[in-house]
């Protein structure tokens, strides 16, 4: 292994770690020399910590639902005592698929916590452990967060209003992390994987019979393992689509038109002539969605 991709006297935290893409990243990460701290909501992660002891790194079990603070401060503090923390990948989260309008507030509210606040309270724990460890030392220190949005965010997923819009807001919180603590030598991106879980198994159908699963873990865990590296320190701020040993970088959105008023202020006759005539042969399909992710083969 390449000294830039080794993860050798690093720590990592992994939530939702115990089965599917988390696992894979946990036995990624430790197979590239850090030692992990395994986070699910289940005693039976401990199997986990098992994998990662037999490849001959270090792991503990932090269970936890990582919707609440406690469970945040739990894991940053396990990672002190495997020697510091240098690497979270957020990844817990489930699905209440519904279409919005028969979206109750429990699959509204329990989607958004697990997944946006999630993040949010490991990502905020984790950063503000950078932040006064570069302040203590004068200089920028190693931090690496590698969040976990979705596609469902990029097309607007019909049934799924709750997971689209948490896995949207990672994305933005993603970069906003970026820029806030860039300057204390850590990093933030986030991934779109798609990849065969128990939270996908309806989604993607049965696994090919011959050859490497496309939508296999790992195709995602290795690209996981690169950018909570050293190679990977010029990479920040990006959302990557990641699936079948393809990875796409995300461009940000981009300003298609403007439209000026006439006068001082809009007036209806303005908006309908400028803005309604705009889109009247505009293609209906061209909305605020990556629709040519579809596309790619």
């Amino acid at each position: 292994m390449q000294p830039a991709a080794s993860l050798e006297g690093k720590t990592a935290i992994v939530t939702g770690a115990g089965a599917g893409l988390g696992r894979a990243e946990a036995l990624a990460l430790a197979k590239a020399g850090a030692s992990v701290v395994v986070n699910d909501v289940s005693e039976a992660a401990a199997g986990v910590v098992d994998e990662i002891a037999a490849l001959g790194a270090e792991a503990v079990l932090v269970t936890g639902d990582i919707g609440e603070r406690a469970t945040a401060d739990a894991l940053v503090s396990a990672a002190e005592r495997l020697g510091g923390l240098h690497v979270v990948v957020n990844n817990a989260g489930f699905c209440r698929d519904r279409m919005i309008f028969s979206m109750s507030d429990e699959e509204w509210d329990s989607v958004v916590r697990v997944h946006l606040r999630g993040h949010f309270l490991l990502s905020r724990n984790a950063g503000a452990y950078w932040k006064a460890r570069s302040k203590a030392a004068g200089a920028p220190v190693y931090g690496r967060v590698v969040n976990t949005t979705s596609e469902a965010c990029l097309f607007g997923s019909v049934g799924q209003p709750n997971y689209a819009a948490a896995k949207a807001g990672i994305a933005a919180l993603t970069v906003a992390t970026a820029r806030g603590l860039e300057r204390d030598g850590v990093r933030a991106t986030a991934i779109c994987p798609r990849a065969r879980t128990a939270m996908t198994e309806n989604v993607f159908g049965d696994s090919p019979v011959d050859g490497v699963d496309p939508m296999s873990v790992d195709h995602v865990a290795p690209f996981v393992a690169f950018l909570a590296a050293p190679a990977a320190d010029k990479i920040n701020g990006q959302v990557f689509v990641v699936h079948s040993g393809m990875v796409v970088l995300m461009a940000p959105p981009t300003v298609e038109a403007r439209f000026d008023a006439a006068g001082q202020l809009w007036t209806a006759d303005d908006l309908v002539d400028q803005i309604g005539g705009y889109f009247d042969d505009r293609d209906p399909e061209r909305i605020f969605a990556a629709n040519e992710l579809k596309n790619l083969p």
